[in-house]
Protein backbone atom coordinates (compact mmCIF):
# COMPACT_ATOMS: atom_id res chain seq x y z
CA UNK A 1 0.00 0.00 0.00
CA UNK A 2 2.05 3.24 -1.15
CA UNK A 3 0.65 6.70 -1.47
CA UNK A 4 0.10 7.90 -5.35
CA UNK A 5 2.78 10.33 -6.45
CA UNK A 6 2.11 13.84 -5.46
CA UNK A 7 3.14 17.56 -5.82
CA UNK A 8 5.96 18.99 -3.36
CA UNK A 9 3.07 21.70 -2.72
CA UNK A 10 1.00 18.60 -0.79
CA UNK A 11 2.65 16.78 2.20
CA UNK A 12 1.16 13.23 3.17
CA UNK A 13 1.33 11.21 6.01
CA UNK A 14 0.15 8.00 6.50
CA UNK A 15 0.05 6.34 10.27
CA UNK A 16 -1.80 4.65 12.12
CA UNK A 17 -5.17 4.79 10.03
CA UNK A 18 -4.98 8.41 9.68
CA UNK A 19 -3.96 10.31 6.06
CA UNK A 20 -2.64 13.83 6.58
CA UNK A 21 -2.41 15.94 3.74
CA UNK A 22 -0.79 19.03 4.75
CA UNK A 23 -0.90 22.36 2.10
CA UNK A 24 2.62 23.06 1.88
CA UNK A 25 2.68 26.65 0.03
CA UNK A 26 4.17 28.69 3.37
CA UNK A 27 5.15 31.80 0.60
CA UNK A 28 1.88 31.98 -0.58
CA UNK A 29 -0.34 31.59 2.68
CA UNK A 30 -0.98 27.94 0.79
CA UNK A 31 -3.24 29.33 -1.36
CA UNK A 32 -4.62 26.63 -4.13
CA UNK A 33 -2.42 26.11 -7.36
CA UNK A 34 -3.72 23.84 -9.93
CA UNK A 35 -1.01 21.43 -9.08
CA UNK A 36 -2.25 21.32 -5.11
CA UNK A 37 -5.75 20.47 -6.50
CA UNK A 38 -4.79 17.76 -9.16
CA UNK A 39 -2.75 16.16 -6.10
CA UNK A 40 -5.49 16.43 -3.47
CA UNK A 41 -7.92 14.95 -5.36
CA UNK A 42 -5.33 11.66 -6.09
CA UNK A 43 -4.96 11.57 -2.76
CA UNK A 44 -8.35 11.68 -1.68
CA UNK A 45 -9.81 8.98 -4.08
CA UNK A 46 -6.66 6.33 -2.99
CA UNK A 47 -7.78 7.08 0.27
CA UNK A 48 -11.48 6.19 -0.39
CA UNK A 49 -10.19 2.74 -2.16
CA UNK A 50 -8.37 2.28 1.05
CA UNK A 51 -9.42 -0.11 3.71
CA UNK A 52 -6.86 0.67 6.20
CA UNK A 53 -7.75 4.79 6.00
CA UNK A 54 -10.26 5.43 9.03
CA UNK A 55 -10.19 9.18 8.50
CA UNK A 56 -8.68 12.07 5.91
CA UNK A 57 -7.24 15.00 7.93
CA UNK A 58 -6.49 18.31 5.89
CA UNK A 59 -3.81 21.15 7.73
CA UNK A 60 -1.99 24.13 6.36
CA UNK A 61 1.17 24.81 6.89
CA UNK A 62 2.97 27.98 8.58
CA UNK A 63 0.53 30.37 9.48
CA UNK A 64 -2.44 29.55 7.17
CA UNK A 65 -4.66 27.02 6.64
CA UNK A 66 -5.43 28.91 2.65
CA UNK A 67 -5.80 31.57 1.12
CA UNK A 68 -7.98 30.42 -1.38
CA UNK A 69 -7.41 30.02 -4.89
CA UNK A 70 -4.46 31.15 -6.61
CA UNK A 71 -6.72 32.69 -9.21
CA UNK A 72 -4.03 33.49 -12.28
CA UNK A 73 -3.16 29.65 -11.64
CA UNK A 74 -6.95 28.82 -11.33
CA UNK A 75 -7.70 30.94 -14.22
CA UNK A 76 -5.31 29.72 -17.04
CA UNK A 77 -7.25 25.64 -16.74
CA UNK A 78 -9.73 27.38 -19.27
CA UNK A 79 -13.41 26.72 -19.22
CA UNK A 80 -14.71 25.88 -15.78
CA UNK A 81 -16.06 22.09 -16.11
CA UNK A 82 -16.06 18.45 -14.86
CA UNK A 83 -12.50 18.13 -15.82
CA UNK A 84 -11.32 21.05 -13.78
CA UNK A 85 -8.98 20.51 -10.98
CA UNK A 86 -10.71 22.40 -9.01
CA UNK A 87 -13.91 20.64 -9.80
CA UNK A 88 -12.34 17.38 -9.52
CA UNK A 89 -11.31 18.17 -6.06
CA UNK A 90 -14.84 19.29 -4.62
CA UNK A 91 -15.85 15.94 -6.31
CA UNK A 92 -13.46 13.89 -4.68
CA UNK A 93 -14.34 15.83 -1.14
CA UNK A 94 -17.79 14.77 -1.58
CA UNK A 95 -17.70 11.41 -2.44
CA UNK A 96 -14.61 10.58 0.68
CA UNK A 97 -16.17 7.75 2.62
CA UNK A 98 -14.02 8.56 5.15
CA UNK A 99 -15.07 11.32 8.39
CA UNK A 100 -12.48 14.54 6.77
CA UNK A 101 -11.26 16.18 9.58
CA UNK A 102 -9.49 19.82 9.27
CA UNK A 103 -7.60 21.29 11.32
CA UNK A 104 -7.57 25.48 10.81
CA UNK A 105 -4.22 27.41 11.71
CA UNK A 106 -4.80 31.14 10.97
CA UNK A 107 -6.48 32.13 7.65
CA UNK A 108 -8.75 30.13 5.56
CA UNK A 109 -10.14 32.39 2.52
CA UNK A 110 -12.62 31.51 -0.21
CA UNK A 111 -12.81 27.65 -0.80
CA UNK A 112 -10.48 27.56 2.83
CA UNK A 113 -14.18 28.30 4.22
CA UNK A 114 -16.32 26.85 1.52
CA UNK A 115 -14.49 23.19 1.81
CA UNK A 116 -15.00 23.50 5.49
CA UNK A 117 -18.79 22.79 4.80
CA UNK A 118 -18.09 19.77 3.57
CA UNK A 119 -15.69 18.38 6.64
CA UNK A 120 -17.38 16.42 9.35
CA UNK A 121 -15.42 18.07 11.74
CA UNK A 122 -13.86 21.27 11.91
CA UNK A 123 -11.11 22.34 14.39
CA UNK A 124 -9.18 25.72 14.81
CA UNK A 125 -6.75 27.92 16.28
CA UNK A 126 -7.83 31.20 18.18
CA UNK A 127 -6.36 33.51 15.82
CA UNK A 128 -7.96 31.55 12.81
CA UNK A 129 -9.96 33.96 11.05
CA UNK A 130 -12.82 33.18 7.80
CA UNK A 131 -13.42 34.95 5.26
CA UNK A 132 -15.34 34.82 1.59
CA UNK A 133 -14.52 37.95 -0.58
CA UNK A 134 -16.77 36.55 -3.71
CA UNK A 135 -18.10 39.73 -3.92
CA UNK A 136 -15.36 41.73 -3.35
CA UNK A 137 -13.54 39.81 -6.39
CA UNK A 138 -15.98 40.48 -8.55
CA UNK A 139 -17.53 36.60 -7.86
CA UNK A 140 -20.26 34.40 -6.38
CA UNK A 141 -20.03 31.66 -3.91
CA UNK A 142 -19.18 28.21 -4.81
CA UNK A 143 -18.73 24.45 -3.46
CA UNK A 144 -22.73 25.16 -2.00
CA UNK A 145 -22.29 27.83 -0.04
CA UNK A 146 -24.87 29.42 -0.92
CA UNK A 147 -27.00 27.04 0.42
CA UNK A 148 -25.17 25.15 3.27
CA UNK A 149 -23.88 27.89 4.79
CA UNK A 150 -27.22 29.22 5.83
CA UNK A 151 -27.94 25.98 6.62
CA UNK A 152 -24.97 25.80 9.16
CA UNK A 153 -25.39 29.33 10.40
CA UNK A 154 -28.29 30.89 9.66
CA UNK A 155 -29.71 32.82 6.78
CA UNK A 156 -29.00 36.35 8.13
CA UNK A 157 -25.30 35.82 9.07
CA UNK A 158 -24.29 33.76 5.47
CA UNK A 159 -26.21 36.78 3.47
CA UNK A 160 -24.09 38.98 6.01
CA UNK A 161 -20.77 37.30 5.19
CA UNK A 162 -21.40 36.68 1.42
CA UNK A 163 -22.52 39.65 0.20
CA UNK A 164 -20.45 41.55 2.34
CA UNK A 165 -17.13 39.60 2.49
CA UNK A 166 -15.87 40.20 6.45
CA UNK A 167 -13.39 38.62 8.11
CA UNK A 168 -15.13 35.63 10.55
CA UNK A 169 -13.30 35.30 13.55
CA UNK A 170 -12.63 31.87 15.02
CA UNK A 171 -14.64 31.95 18.50
CA UNK A 172 -17.62 33.80 16.48
CA UNK A 173 -17.35 30.57 13.84
CA UNK A 174 -17.47 28.48 16.91
CA UNK A 175 -20.18 29.97 18.32
CA UNK A 176 -22.12 29.56 14.96
CA UNK A 177 -21.65 26.33 14.58
CA UNK A 178 -18.87 26.54 11.35
CA UNK A 179 -16.22 24.89 14.13
CA UNK A 180 -16.47 22.33 16.47
CA UNK A 181 -13.71 23.59 18.39
CA UNK A 182 -11.18 26.75 19.15
CA UNK A 183 -7.75 25.94 20.61
CA UNK A 184 -4.66 27.73 21.40
CA UNK A 185 -2.62 27.61 18.25
CA UNK A 186 -0.10 25.30 20.37
CA UNK A 187 -2.89 22.92 21.59
CA UNK A 188 -4.53 22.43 17.80
CA UNK A 189 -2.55 19.31 16.57
CA UNK A 190 -2.84 17.58 19.73
CA UNK A 191 -6.69 17.79 19.92
CA UNK A 192 -6.95 17.08 16.73
CA UNK A 193 -4.14 14.00 17.37
CA UNK A 194 -7.31 13.13 19.93
CA UNK A 195 -9.86 13.25 17.50
CA UNK A 196 -8.32 10.97 14.78
CA UNK A 197 -7.03 8.59 17.00
CA UNK A 198 -10.83 8.46 18.36
CA UNK A 199 -12.42 8.42 14.96
CA UNK A 200 -9.82 5.42 14.12
CA UNK A 201 -10.84 2.86 16.56
CA UNK A 202 -14.50 2.79 15.88
CA UNK A 203 -16.01 -0.09 13.53
CA UNK A 204 -15.10 1.72 9.91
CA UNK A 205 -17.96 0.73 8.22
CA UNK A 206 -20.58 2.07 10.70
CA UNK A 207 -18.47 5.39 10.38
CA UNK A 208 -18.84 5.09 6.97
CA UNK A 209 -22.58 4.28 6.56
CA UNK A 210 -23.61 7.25 9.14
CA UNK A 211 -21.45 9.50 7.29
CA UNK A 212 -23.14 8.69 4.11
CA UNK A 213 -26.64 8.85 5.93
CA UNK A 214 -26.01 12.60 6.99
CA UNK A 215 -25.30 13.87 3.75
CA UNK A 216 -28.23 12.10 1.48
CA UNK A 217 -30.84 13.17 3.94
CA UNK A 218 -29.99 16.44 4.66
CA UNK A 219 -32.83 17.91 2.95
CA UNK A 220 -35.18 15.35 3.50
CA UNK A 221 -38.80 15.33 5.37
CA UNK A 222 -38.50 13.77 8.80
CA UNK A 223 -40.79 11.06 8.25
CA UNK A 224 -38.33 9.88 4.80
CA UNK A 225 -35.11 10.55 7.41
CA UNK A 226 -36.71 8.37 9.39
CA UNK A 227 -37.71 5.48 7.49
CA UNK A 228 -33.99 5.55 5.37
CA UNK A 229 -32.34 5.20 8.86
CA UNK A 230 -34.59 2.40 10.06
CA UNK A 231 -33.92 0.86 6.36
CA UNK A 232 -30.14 1.48 6.80
CA UNK A 233 -29.58 0.36 10.97
CA UNK A 234 -31.24 -3.01 9.53
CA UNK A 235 -28.62 -3.31 7.36
CA UNK A 236 -25.73 -2.56 9.86
CA UNK A 237 -27.67 -5.08 12.51
CA UNK A 238 -27.42 -8.11 9.68
CA UNK A 239 -23.61 -7.10 9.25
CA UNK A 240 -20.46 -8.72 10.40
CA UNK A 241 -19.10 -5.39 12.43
CA UNK A 242 -22.05 -4.90 14.47
CA UNK A 243 -22.61 -8.82 15.26
CA UNK A 244 -18.94 -8.86 16.32
CA UNK A 245 -19.69 -5.67 18.95
CA UNK A 246 -22.80 -6.86 19.76
CA UNK A 247 -21.38 -10.13 21.17
CA UNK A 248 -18.40 -8.73 22.66
CA UNK A 249 -20.51 -6.77 24.32
CA UNK A 250 -22.88 -9.05 25.77
CA UNK A 251 -20.13 -11.33 26.66
CA UNK A 252 -18.70 -8.63 29.06
CA UNK A 253 -22.63 -8.72 30.44
CA UNK A 254 -21.98 -12.69 31.03
CA UNK A 255 -18.50 -12.11 32.46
Amino acid sequence: MSLPTLCSQIGADFSRGQLRLTLNREAQKNALSLAMYQSLTDALRWAAGQGDVRVVRLCGSGDSFTAGNDLADFLSAGELNESHPAVQFMRAVRELPQPLVAEVNGLAVGIGTTLLLHCDLVYASEDSYFQLPFTRLGLCPEFGASTLLAKRIGHVKARELLLLGDKLEALEAERLGLVNGVYPLERLAEEVDWVCAELGKLPPQAVARTKALLGEVEAWPTDRVIERELAVFAECLRGDEAKQVISQLMNKGNA
